[in-house]
């Protein structure tokens, strides 16, 4: 077997591959069973037909084809093995020769991950860590304050007060939108909860109710923004009546040994503040490590040039779209609805994340250059740990190998431990 490689622009791969008749003619008689498998002729059982039969019917060039087809079936893996390609995407092949007694010549053409050869990357990283290990993670009594004074608000009571509206209490209001003397669909509410600065009015709405009292009513008139999502009143004016039914504010409790209490098992209110110290410095930590692993990527990327697969780049356009439509299910928001509300389709969407999608590619292949170069391997014992936590979930092996593909999952997971421990790795270099 001869293989040639021709590189392509977009890291693609012509391999033409030349198989001598010696090797690929014992393919004939099995194309020609398979196809007398398949088909159905008068005065025959279906899968009986005879071969000189199959071939009478079809032609010997019919058979030689699916021989041809085959053999690139048989050999263009070994080529893959044998050259060290590492193909990805669907190949597309061109049978260029396939005539009886004469060598089958093929040309696969494929994208191939890229060849990522690293930059002098340490001095950099270890610039980034020295700066990271110099501001270690801090929290102050003032972030516990702010906290805690959150807390308490989103505990407090709404108390009715007997006085004008004022920023940040919320008023139970009745309203009623028109246009041209006729209430617009939804423009018209009783009791509706405001919260005074929420702005979830349109502009100008809340100013309006600004220093009103319960029982006051008031008409005005306003304009929809310009980019209002419904088109119909986007630019319009509209005449809106407000009466004023409650005014309440918040009337936070004292922060105390029992106000602890009630947050949760915490006897004391130092308790509680020790806790919430906690829970900042960790939340803290977690963004630093983030930021910290973001400017390392950055700057192993850095000066790495390499040409995108297409194949690559479309199936991570694919990933993100799902991971954002799930996303968008989980708010209650149907992706379909989101992209008419756009105006966008998935295409355009797609286009418009593709250096996003580009630089999460780039991301991973520079982590797998630098496990290889650093020979970081998680070990068998590790993943099959991690395999164990998904497989939890099942009642038995049986079961978790009819719903899910589990050499699959054994090379996420592998993947997944292999760039924590290269990040891990890259986080110690100093």
């Amino acid at each position: 077997m001869n293989v040639d490689k021709k590189s392509l622009p977009a890291s693609r791969m012509a391999i033409t591959v030349t198989l001598p008749w010696s090797e690929w003619q014992k393919e004939i008689d099995h194309a020609a069973e398979g196809m007398a498998k398949n088909v159905k002729l008068p005065g025959f059982r279906k899968g009986k037909v005879p071969k000189d039969v199959v071939e009478q019917r079809f032609g010997r060039e019919a058979i030689l084809a699916e021989a041809a087809e085959h053999a690139v079936g048989h050999s263009y893996p070994k080529v893959l093995n044998q050259e060290k390609i590492e193909a990805i995407g669907h190949p597309a092949v061109d049978l260029k020769n396939f005539k009886e007694g004469e060598d089958l010549v093929y040309v696969v053409e494929t994208d191939v991950m890229p060849e990522v050869t690293l930059s002098d990357w340490k001095k950099a990283v270890k610039k980034i860590n020295q700066e990271a290990d110099k501001n270690p993670v801090t929290v102050t009594d003032s972030e516990v304050d702010e906290e805690l004074k959150r807390i308490s608000e989103m505990r407090a009571p709404l108390i009715t007060v007997a006085r004008g509206a004022k920023e940040g209490d919320t008023v139970l209001v009745d309203f009623t939108v028109m246009q041209d003397g006729v209430v617009i669909e939804g423009g018209k509410s009783e009791n509706h909860p405001l919260v005074l600065g929420s702005n979830t009015f349109i502009p100008g709405f809340e100013d309006e109710v600004i220093d009103m009292e319960a029982g006051e009513e008031k008409t005005f008139t306003l304009s929809f923004p310009a980019e209002y999502h419904a088109k119909h009143l986007a630019g319009r004016d509209a005449q809106f009546t407000v009466v004023v039914r409650a005014v309440q504010e918040k009337q936070a409790p004292e922060l105390n040994d029992e106000f602890a209490k009630t947050v949760g098992n915490f006897e004391t209110l130092t308790a509680l503040r020790e806790n919430i110290h906690t829970g900042i410095l960790e939340e803290q930590k977690a963004k630093t490590k983030e930021e910290r692993r973001t400017k390392i990527l950055d700057a192993l990327l850095e000066g790495v040039s390499f040409e995108y697969p297409e194949s690559l780049v479309l199936e991570e356009e694919n990933r993100m779209l799902r991971e954002f439509a799930s996303q968008a299910e989980m708010m209650g928001i149907v992706f379909a609805d989101y992209l008419t509300r756009m105006g966008k389709t998935e295409e355009e969407v797609k286009k418009e994340w593709t250096p996003q999608a580009k630089k999460r590619i780039g991301a991973e292949l520079v982590l797998q250059a630098v496990a290889k170069d650093a020979d970081i391997k998680p070990s068998a014992e590790e993943i099959e740990e991690e395999m164990n936590k998904t497989m939890q979930y099942y009642k038995n092996v049986e079961e978790a190998e009819k719903k899910i593909d589990l050499p699959r999952l054994y090379a996420v997971i592998q993947e997944q431990l292999q760039n924590r421990k290269t990040l891990e790795y890259l986080e110690e270099v100093k």
